[in-house]
């Protein structure tokens, strides 16, 4: 899909809106988490032959109870371009945002690739 048909300002808005549709307990935990968009991963970020569409990165809620204290926010990084490169179309865009979201989410939770994918949040 052209990236032109989603802008940056867009997809942002299109972010914003599946975080209001995250369940409440999600959206909690989401309260502690910062959630930032990037037009691409950093080179290396990605194992070779793999699109990357979203990362975690912090400790998952079930290994330590919650963030440690004096430790820096984990993160949910979305990546824009290679979100829009799995969508056929613009009307596609936000519900692939909100599945990334709640995979990245279910890894803050410490779930599992297979676990999410049972799941259907693949």
């Amino acid at each position: 899909m052209d990236p032109s048909l989603v802008p940056p300002d867009a997809f942002d808005e299109l972010v914003r809106d599946a975080l209001d549709q995250l369940p409440d307990e999600a959206a909690a935990l989401v309260a502690h988490i910062a959630v930032v968009v990037r037009e691409l991963p950093e080179p290396g970020e990605a194992k070779p032959g793999t699109l990357l569409l979203g990362m975690f990165r912090g400790i998952a809620t079930t290994r330590t109870g919650g963030r440690v204290p004096g430790s820096l926010p984990d993160v949910i990084t979305l990546y824009r371009l290679p979100i829009l490169t799995v969508c056929r179309s613009v009307e596609e865009v936000g519900p692939r945002v909100l599945k990334v979201l709640g995979h990245e989410v279910g890894h803050a939770l410490g779930l599992s690739e297979e676990q999410l994918r049972a799941y259907g949040w693949y």
